[in-house]
């Protein structure tokens, strides 16, 4: 990563200006540092070139910075301040600093229009426009030094010049994050271990050593060494792998020679800790978004926005919805083949994984992204284990967005501890006069219990929003139960439904699906109307959008007119 010779950089341009008792806005030169160095393969002070300058102001900045157009003239004064120092200083020569002050003056007059043209932002700017931010109070902008002690990595949220939620920006990006359910350590140490970058970075450091393999003269691993990695070692990204190797200090590299870093090991033999330090560091190198990781240009650079939206999320992002930020800002169209392979390299270095036509983060992922943002200064809360609380907490977390896979884990953890009247009386108690969506939830966990749980169900027969559910419960276990009326059947299948209203908008290809082989019938529909529930409009119109049939939802639409109207009466 670029944090070792940009803080070098950087404390040598502060010494600069105290000496020359010039005010040198470090926090900007260290932004164009970091960008030149994450986005341009700037490695040092004397690889800035003009072109360089250029990319930055009118390129990389306008995809990557949320910032007003009226910063544009902070942030030249401060590439100025850098040829200033990059002169006196020996990096360049009076030649070179005349043609980088001659493009700098090009580009000045250009940088605010830049800014503020929506058509040049990246993939972060545009997740943000989407989720409904606003654009950063400017005077939020004067944030505070990135890679300070408080930042080891040179981060900053998002990368937004180094506002965070303390300084009043009110973005998505520096929101506070969600309280997230993490994997134990063990596990994601073990994960770490099996497979993913890390493991690559380790297997392909032993096998550069072991058949005496040089890098490139810039220490880059060789195409035909990435080729043979990727064939005989099946490393996924062998060029990212072997630059994890070298920033982690895996490996030495002086000039075409390598050699093991002192105290190198394989993984399987590093304690649990050590594996997680590493893994920490790999996460960060992933979602800093290094050149190379997926392939993908324009996906390598937006890695952290990419990540940073999963573990907000805490659900799968649905490929068509990356697609759909992705086209406007990939060069000719997002490819989706392209997509799909840089998805997959993605996956192979560990941090998400595909689930259907989705992409989420794996538990390792999660993990690594929170310590991420711990570095980084920002608050990571720890959700609470369900299992450990009452029955209102479980459905609290079942109905945060957690995986299906994490949510039937909670729900046999806190069923375990209870017996069977116990939780039943529990998650009865704690939606009694509550939400539709929370009566499903409970309802749906009771719906696993046995007779045995009878006694405790028998009471709430004489809720009358549990009374239907009750009913059911106790008939389809052979216990006896009271017939429902019909009224209350109708009630019934509007609370069902209103329960699904979330999952429904969420993925309204597989409701729509369910309807066609489980959807009311058109005469249940024409009664709806009358049903006295909070939901009956809602869940008419969701009818009226989703049924297959026609003239089924047109009649669910004509519903939803009389529910409205006989509630404004």
């Amino acid at each position: 990563m670029s944090i070792e010779w940009v803080n070098g950089a950087i404390e040598e341009i502060r010494a600069w200006g105290r000496s020359k008792d010039i005010v040198v806005d470090a926090d900007e030169v260290r932004l164009l540092c970091d960008y030149a160095s994450d986005y341009l393969d700037v490695g040092e002070l004397a690889d800035f070139t003009p072109g360089t300058f250029e990319q930055l102001l009118l390129d990389i900045y306008p995809r990557k910075v949320i910032a007003p157009p009226e910063s544009a003239a902070e942030t030249v004064a401060a590439a100025r301040t850098l040829v200033d120092f990059l002169l006196d200083s020996g990096e360049i020569g009076t030649k070179m600093a005349a043609r980088m002050r001659a493009k700098i003056d090009e580009i000045a007059p250009l940088m605010p229009a830049a800014l503020a043209d929506t058509t040049k932002f990246g993939m972060a700017k545009s997740i943000f426009g989407a989720m409904g931010a606003d654009r950063p109070d400017p005077t939020a902008l004067d944030a505070g030094p990135t890679g300070s002690g408080d930042d080891p990595l040179g981060l900053s949220p998002h990368r937004l010049r180094g506002v965070t939620a303390d300084d009043g920006c009110e973005c998505p990006g520096c929101a506070p994050l969600p309280a997230v359910r993490l994997p134990p350590p063990e596990e994601v140490a073990r994960a770490v271990r099996r497979a993913g970058l890390l493991a690559d970075a380790h297997r392909l450091t032993t096998w550069m050593l072991d058949g005496a393999r040089t890098p490139t003269v810039r220490g880059a691993l060789r195409v035909r060494d990435a080729t043979r990695a990727a064939k005989e070692l099946g490393v996924a990204a062998p060029a990212a792998a072997w630059r994890l190797a070298v920033d982690l200090g895996l490996v030495e590299v002086a000039g075409t020679a390598v050699s093991a870093a002192g105290g190198f090991r394989p993984l399987e033999a590093r304690d649990d800790q050590e594996v997680l330090d590493l893994w920490a560091a790999t996460v960060a190198f992933v979602t800093d978004g290094p050149a190379g990781v997926t392939g993908a240009a324009e996906f390598d650079q937006e890695l952290y926005a990419v990540h940073d939206m999963l573990y907000r999320l805490r659900a799968p992002m649905t490929l068509d919805e990356l697609r759909e930020h992705l086209e406007e800002t990939w060069p000719g169209g997002e490819d989706p083949g392209e997509l799909d392979s840089a998805l997959a390299v993605l996956a192979s270095c560990g941090t998400v994984e595909r689930v259907e036509d989705a992409i989420r983060l794996t538990p390792q992922g999660l993990w690594g992204m929170r310590e991420t943002f711990i570095r980084m200064g920002m608050p990571a809360p720890v959700a609470p284990d369900p299992a450990e609380g009452d029955a209102a907490g479980l459905v609290d977390g079942l109905l945060s967005g957690v995986a299906a896979e994490q949510a039937e884990l909670d729900i046999a953890a806190w069923l375990a501890r209870r017996s069977p009247p116990e939780a039943a009386r529990e998650l009865l108690d704690a939606v009694r006069g509550q939400s539709a969506a929370r009566r499903g939830v409970a309802v749906t966990i009771i719906d696993r219990l046995g007779a045995e749980a009878g006694d405790a169900v028998r009471p709430f027969l004489d809720e009358p929003e549990l009374r239907p559910h009750a009913a059911g419960w106790l008939a389809a276990r052979g216990l006896d139960a009271p017939p429902l009326t019909p009224e209350e059947v109708l009630w019934l299948s509007v609370d069902t439904l209103a329960h699904a209203m979330p999952a429904a908008e969420h993925d309204p290809g597989r409701f729509a699906e369910s309807l066609t082989t489980a959807g009311p019938a058109a005469h249940t529909i024409e009664e709806m109307w009358q049903v006295e529930h909070p939901d009956v409009a809602e869940v008419l119109d969701l009818l009226g959008r989703h049924l297959p049939d026609r003239e089924v939802a047109k009649a669910a639409r004509k519903a939803a007119f009389k529910a409205r109207s006989r509630g404004i009466r």
